[in-house]
């Protein structure tokens, strides 16, 4: 691989990392989730 074709596959990488997040970030919908705040050890579960 050329010099080029790195710094093309990095800059894709780069690329779409930062539109899923961004995707992520746009579509998100606080009414939905359910506040970190009301997790308590019963309803964690396993986690414990």
């Amino acid at each position: 691989m050329t010099n080029l074709q790195v710094l093309l596959l990095i800059g894709a990488f780069i690329t779409l990392t930062l539109g899923s997040f961004i995707w992520y970030i746009a579509t998100w919908d606080a009414e939905a989730e359910q506040p970190i705040t009301y997790l308590t050890p019963q309803t964690m579960g396993a986690f414990l």
